[in-house]
């Protein structure tokens, strides 16, 4: 036998943990954390494991498939590529560019050449309609830190080896090991954190795993998140308390958020955020009077109707008591390749903009060059000039991830064509016409190119392919350049590999004018994402300039360093970092100032009997991993958390069902009860991405245990105004007993 161990960076959530994979005559036989590696040191979860499941899948996609008379079929490559010519470019000659939608889901920023040829796609295509998963996650988080410091992917992230105070509002990096924060082994940090004498809070509706560690725990009325926020930052200006230290000179707004803020003092909001006033009061002064402290806001506070107003109070209170840009608080990863806020001239840039255009039924704005994914089934139901006919889903669920998946399923078979870049035949793939697989992780080469710009510690990483793809199969950067080459004339004979140089060669000559030929040959030899990756990593903050600093990083000094550089401690970056038109830290941008007044419209809202919210499960990422035995294995997770004095009242049982509606007239799930006090009174949770019982699919471990989706049962008319994202938690629901 022969057994080699080769260092991959795992793909399966946002922790990116160096793994051993130990592979015997072509098989993976093992996998451990690797000790050495700069960045997790050892670490892994149990989605480290399943990488061996997702390999060996029966149920993966190996091959083509076309639906012929209802029935999907094997396919050669040849053959799926000229049915996509036959039938997607009549439909684009006839109706135009906006008649074919896109969605891309959130494995795509998991895969090197998905996230640096999917954009390059969007181009060429030139369609309106671009609906992604961050419009159901991280938009306003995108939003607001792009009006604040001026790019949509400048967002400031925990010190934690270095704080002494995290508090946590909305978010369980327990189980996610981060989330828009890259932080490998998170258990392991808390209990570092407290050993040295500092402390966790965490505020939740839950009584979550990263809450299990908390030195304390408040729970939190569900969509009440902005006001504890208003109410926190009114005590510092109420208390004397704000401190913005040295980046006074480069905050503008100060004194439009003192305004704003003004109203909402902590004895008001407490009962609509369901913390009394004290408490509402300490959470501020510790915040301020602790030298190194962080306020850290994820999921909880994006989905829903408040979202980017929270995204924008976090980055305001952490701002307001010295604690952003500084050692300890809330600084900016500077990654060594493919972050925008580190290239052109420090300080200021042209900004974001939104609006650029509106959906044509619903009227919401564009965000990102996106729409909301909850405006995608009225696009393709409603006749007009400029339906979507025609659909592209790129690694993409929203059947099960956007709300109210049962209309959408309808109006997907509705489409005239539809085409899945998919490695799974799914509940929302199982409507495509063809099906393109790309390769499994262990057959592709890996290098983080969002999450290092979200990492919690500065290191360059880069995984080869652990195992050769089977001959025939291909990677999914060639799959979107031959859709490029189909949807802009080429056909779909047209050779990828000339088209890529072509691409890169017309790149260079924008952005490097003389010198684009001495790069272009710097990097023969090279193609694909490894072609940009060498580019971006040796034009970047630690590059060597192409020869002007011999000592800086290039793709041969990645491949020669598998347990991946260690580039230091985050750093501060203000001002530099900035790309606003100012060049200042926007504290005040104007449409969150005038979003506060609908926050205080709602402040005397009345609290429904019951909410429903989601939770995030180490063992699941959304609907994609519920195929592995690994993680499918135990206990039945798709349950509905239901407080014990909330199942006394009404009837429920422990292991019995419930059904879920937003009314009598509103669709409803079943789901299995689980009575505990986890959950606060007045709140029932289930978790994200379940209802594997769609026909059609092609998803054999699911299936056995499907769960229902709480999706069925959510508004897709409810969104954030500001930034689109759906509202997905904090809705009021009846909750009845069944026999």
């Amino acid at each position: 036998m022969n057994t080699t161990v080769t260092q991959r960076i795992c793909p399966l959530c946002e922790a990116c943990c160096g793994l051993d994979v130990h592979v015997t005559d072509g098989r993976v036989t093992a996998i451990r954390g690797h000790e050495a590696d700069v960045f997790s040191a050892g670490y892994m979860c149990p989605k480290g494991f399943a990488l061996k499941d997702l390999q060996e899948d029966p149920d993966r996609l190996r091959t083509p498939l076309i639906k012929r008379d209802g029935r999907f079929e094997p396919a050669t490559w040849d053959e799926a590529f000229a049915e996509i010519e036959r039938r997607l470019v009549p439909i684009r000659e006839q109706h135009g560019a906006q008649s074919l939608g896109v969605t891309v889901g959130n494995p795509s920023s998991h895969k090197m050449g998905l996230m640096l040829y999917y954009s390059r796609l969007l181009k060429a295509l030139g369609t309106r309609n671009v609906f992604s998963a961050s419009t159901l996650d991280q938009m306003p988080k995108q939003l607001s830190s792009g009006w604040m410091f001026g790019h949509w992917l400048s967002i400031a992230v925990p010190d934690i080896e270095r704080t002494d105070l995290l508090i946590v509002l909305g978010a369980n990096p327990a189980a996610s090991n981060g989330s828009l924060w890259t932080v490998p082994d998170f258990r392991g940090k808390a209990k570092a954190l407290r050993a040295r004498g500092g402390r966790l809070v965490v505020i939740d509706p839950r009584r979550s795993e990263t809450a299990e560690l908390a030195d304390e725990h408040l729970t939190i009325r569900p969509q009440g998140d902005a006001f504890l926020l208003l109410g926190m930052a009114a005590t510092l200006f109420e208390e004397g308390l704000v401190r913005t230290g040295r980046l006074t000179e480069h905050l503008a707004g100060l004194d439009d958020v003192r305004a704003a803020v003004a109203p909402f003092s902590a004895e008001r909001v407490a009962e609509r955020c369901g913390i009394e006033a004290p408490a509402i009061r300490g959470l501020a002064r510790s915040l301020a009077q602790t030298p190194r402290a962080v306020l850290y806001g994820r999921m909880g506070t994006c989905v829903q109707s408040f979202g980017t107003l929270c995204s924008w109070l976090i980055d305001v209170l952490n701002a307001l008591t010295g604690h952003l840009d500084e050692p300890g608080g809330a600084m900016f990863p500077l990654a060594p390749a493919f972050q925008a806020n580190s290239t052109g001239e420090p300080g200021r840039g042209r900004g974001i903009v939104t609006g650029r255009h509106r959906s044509r039924v619903s009227g919401a704005p564009e965000v990102f060059g996106e729409l909301p994914m909850t405006c995608l089934a009225e696009e393709i139901e409603v006749p007009g000039d400029g339906q979507v006919r025609a659909l592209l889903t790129v690694a993409s669920n929203p059947v099960l991830s956007a709300p109210n998946g049962r209309r959408l399923s309808a109006a997907l078979d509705g489409l005239e064509f539809m085409v899945s870049v998919d490695i799974y035949l799914n509940e929302t793939t199982r409507h495509a016409d063809v099906i393109l697989p790309g390769l499994a992780p262990l057959e592709d080469s890996h290098y983080d190119v969002a999450f290092h710009q979200l990492a919690f510690r500065n290191v360059a990483r880069y995984s080869p392919a652990v195992l050769a793809p089977a001959d025939g199969r291909w990677p999914e950067w060639k799959i979107l350049l031959k859709l490029q080459a189909i949807a802009t004339g080429r056909g779909a004979h047209a050779d990828v590999d000339a088209l890529d140089t072509e691409l890169v060669t017309a790149e260079l000559a924008r952005t490097m004018g003389s010198r684009s030929p001495q790069v272009m040959a710097a990097v023969q030899g090279l193609s694909g994402p490894e072609r940009l990756l060498e580019i971006s990593l040796r034009t970047g903050p630690y590059g060597d300039g192409f020869g002007t600093r011999p000592d800086g990083l290039t793709l041969a000094r990645l491949r020669a360093a598998p347990s991946g550089i260690d580039l230091g401690p985050l750093q501060p970056r203000l001002p530099d970092l900035l790309r606003t038109p100012s060049g200042k830290v926007e504290l005040a941008p104007a449409a969150l100032i005038a979003d506060v007044a609908r926050a205080q419209a709602d402040l005397a809202a009345p609290a429904p009997d019951m909410v429903l919210i989601g939770r995030r499960q180490v063992r699941s990422n959304n609907s994609w991993m519920h195929n592995l035995p690994t993680l499918a294995k135990g206990d039945f997770r798709c349950t509905l958390l239901v407080h014990p004095a909330d199942a006394e009242r009404l009837s429920l049982t422990h292991g019995g069902r419930a059904r879920i509606s937003r009314g009598a007239d509103a669709p409803a799930i079943d789901a299995e009860v689980e009575v505990s006090d986890e959950v606060m009174r007045g709140v029932v949770s289930l978790p994200h991405g379940w209802g594997h019982s769609r026909p059609g699919t092609r998803l054999g471990v699911a299936s056995e245990r499907p769960g229902v989706s709480l999706n069925d049962v959510l508004d897709e008319n409810l969104r954030d105004p500001l930034s689109g994202n759906a509202v997905l938690g904090g809705v009021g629901v009846q909750v009845t007993a069944l026999a």
